[in-house]
Parts: structure tokens; C-alpha cells; sequence
């Protein structure tokens, strides 16, 4: 019998691809005024940069055991060192980080102008932080679950940042029993002792608990291995490679509804 859902944050809740996008754009646009640059290829080409040089960093094991992404480094103060040494170096690279990602973005489109760059690495965040985007089903589909089932927030990525997020959209926390994050935990989705916490903070088995989460690498994997049952939510349609296996595939939270009423 089902009695929890466990559900991803980024992009299955919060919008987060959306806030991203746009903080890009706007801050971009910086760029635009000054040298005529094409918001779109200056955006291509700060990511590329930030990828590379996020790779290259002592931290990118951690960051993808952990499962931070390059584009949270662009605003993630990585204030958590509490929880592991691995922050308070991720905290000492990140003003570099994102100064030449935005340096070496903007010399890819033909621009070499660190101050600019500069300009635009303290931009990014602000922007970011002005856009928290929930997904307009989200508390529509929470107020119909809550009280019938038990909720868990199950999201990678920093403490701090993560609650940074809700923060900003503080009706959110309240619908869960518990939240459970990967940089306070220590390892990240799709590890398979991060889902058996879950499951023991609830005090649950493996078959009382599905998995709602918008990525086959981390959410669905995980859930996979810990025998407990997924739902993946491919809102973009991305062609299934078959390579993971969710339980259920769904294109909008709505639909997850229907599914729960047969388990």
C-alpha cells in the first residue's frame, strides 16, 4: 500500500531550468548594450566555459556525488562547511569560477573584456535570486496529496543553496514531513543510501513509497535500485532510451493523480 511520495526539487517543483534561462538572458543582455552580442551566443558560450572549467576543478567529484551542476556554481555562495570540507573549497573557487567563465564566454563571441566580465559574474546571481518559478500545477497537485499521504523533498545539491531556493518560495517547505538534501546527507541521488534514509525517516518499505523526479540519472535510477517505485515527470519529451526504466511516465504533475489511485 502506498503511504509516501518522495519528490525532486529542480525542475519537478521549481522551475529551476526556467530561472536559469532567464537570469542568463537578462544578464546577457548587459553585454548586448555594450558590444552588440547576441544574448543567445554569449548564454551558449558562458556555459561551455563553465562546464570546462567546472571539470577541471579538485571539487568535480564531489560536486557530482553530490549532484551540483556548473550553472548552480555560478550562484551558490556555498556557505556549508559544517557538513563537509569539500564546501569551504568549492566556496574559495567560486568568485574565480565565475569571473572567467564569463571572461572566457565572452572571448568565445570575440570579446575580451575581463572587467565586463567581471560585471557580469556578480550580475548572474542577483538576477537568479530574483526569479524563484514554481511550476503553476505544483501547489495544486501538493494540496491534494497533503494529509493523505506522507511528503518528502528529496533534492541534490547544497544546504544552503537548496534552502536558498525554498526560501524563496516559503509556501513550499510546509507540504513536506521531511526534506532531505544531498550535501547534508553526504551522497547524492541516484546513491542508493540516500533513498533508504527516506524510506527510514518515515519508518517505510521500499514498496510503500514512489519516486517523483524529472531526471532518469538521478531520481529514477536511484529509486530503481532501491526497489521503489518511480514516476518520471518528461515534461519536454525527451525520447526514452530505455537505458532506465521509470514505473510510470508522466508529461505534467496532474497526471501523477491517476497513478497513485491505482497503488
Amino acid at each position: 500500500m502506498l503511504k509516501a511520495i518522495f519528490f525532486d526539487l529542480d525542475d519537478t517543483l521549481l522551475w529551476d531550468e526556467r530561472s536559469v534561462r532567464e537570469a542568463f538572458f537578462a544578464t546577457c543582455q548587459e553585454a548586448e548594450k555594450k558590444y552588440g552580442i547576441n544574448p543567445h551566443e554569449l548564454e551558449e558560450a558562458v556555459r561551455q566555459a563553465a562546464r570546462e572549467l567546472y571539470m577541471s576543478y579538485e571539487t568535480y567529484p564531489f560536486t557530482t556525488m553530490i549532484g551540483i551542476n556548473p550553472f548552480e556554481g555560478l550562484w551558490a555562495n556555498f556557505n556549508d562547511e559544517e557538513h563537509h570540507e569539500q564546501f569551504g573549497k568549492l566556496k574559495a573557487i567560486v568568485p574565480t569560477y565565475r569571473k572567467n567563465a564569463w571572461t572566457n564566454g565572452l572571448k568565445a563571441v570575440g570579446v575580451d573584456d575581463p572587467e565586463l566580465g567581471q560585471q557580469l559574474a556578480e550580475m548572474f546571481p542577483a538576477e537568479r535570486r530574483n526569479r524563484p518559478i514554481v511550476y503553476e500545477e505544483t501547489f495544486e497537485i501538493l494540496d491534494k496529496l497533503k494529509g493523505n499521504y506522507k511528503l518528502l523533498l528529496l533534492t541534490n545539491g547544497s544546504p544552503e543553496l537548496q534552502k536558498e531556493k525554498l526560501a524563496g518560495v516559503p509556501e513550499l517547505a510546509p507540504y513536506f514531513d521531511h526534506i532531505v538534501i544531498s550535501g547534508a546527507f553526504g551522497k547524492g541521488k541516484p546513491d542508493s543510501s540516500i533513498f533508504e534514509h527516506a524510506l527510514g525517516l518515515l519508518s517505510l518499505g521500499s514498496d510503500e513509497a514512489i519516486m517523483v523526479g524529472d531526471k532518469l540519472t538521478t531520481d529514477i535510477t536511484g529509486a530503481t535500485r532501491t526497489k521503489i517505485k518511480s514516476a518520471w515527470i518528461n515534461r519536454n519529451h525527451i525520447p526514452h532510451t530505455g537505458e532506465v526504466i521509470p514505473s510510470y511516465e508522466i508529461g505534467h504533475l496532474a497526471e501523477l493523480l491517476k497513478i497513485i489511485e491505482t497503488l
